[in-house]
């Protein structure tokens, strides 16, 4: 089984973070073997070099955190992240067009990130669960995987709530092995963690990593 800490991406997504910050962030991603740091596009470049020859991904999200960019910046954006040196991408679908049943937008926005990062870099299309209906989360989700994500995601963390087992089972349940499930906002501890693999989480978007690797320990 994977290791705890290879299905973390250790996040920090605040608008203030600093130059040093970062640099502190990749030292604990390399200390605690984290799978990835999740970071702001302005800070790809600088977290590549921090993160040089280590196992450890820079990850970065795209129209973040509303989704309602146009597709052409998105595509862009996808674009010049994986130039700068991203393995991952999270994306926020367009939550509106979605709501308002334009799935053609949705999947072909999907579809045309995937196809510009195709081979260099993940994809996970974040669905921002808070916001939707059930029938919404479920069509989210087939969407993604249609336009050929690697993963769905729960929540970007600025929004009404974050990761719930009950809605991560029903994205497991949807995607099935298609696509992977990340969970992300709230996830604090190993009890949280467990929790949510069980439900078909494989990957978690915390800025708790460190104590959550820690109690996993604990727990041995």
């Amino acid at each position: 089984m994977t290791r705890i800490s290879k299905m973390i991406d250790h996040t920090l997504l605040k608008p203030y973070a600093s130059p040093g910050d970062i640099k502190r962030l990749c030292m604990e991603a390399i200390k605690y073997d984290f799978a990835s740091v999740c970071i702001n596009p302005c800070w790809v470049e600088l977290a590549g070099e921090e993160l040089k020859g280590a196992d450890v991904n820079v990850c970065t999200v795209i129209g973040f955190p509303l989704g309602s960019n146009l597709t052409q910046v998105k595509v862009l954006e996808s674009k010049l992240a994986v130039k700068q040196g991203a393995k991952e991408i999270d994306v926020v679908i367009n939550i509106g067009k979605l709501k308002s049943k334009d799935y053609a937008y949705v999947e072909n926005e999907i579809s045309q990130i995937v196809n510009e990062v195709k081979g260099r870099a993940l994809v996970k299309v974040i669905i921002e669960t808070c916001l939707l209906t059930h029938d919404e989360k479920i069509k989210a989700c087939e969407l993604a995987v249609e336009a050929g994500a690697d993963f769905v995601k729960t929540s970007t963390g600025y929004s009404t709530g974050g990761a719930t087992v009950e809605d991560v089972k029903l994205m497991k349940q949807t995607v099935g092995d298609k696509a992977k499930v990340k969970a992300s906002t709230g996830i604090k501890t190993i009890d949280d963690v467990e929790k949510l693999i069980k439900a078909g989480a494989v990957r978690f978007g915390t800025s708790s990593g460190i104590a959550i690797v820690k109690g996993s320990k604990e727990k041995i």
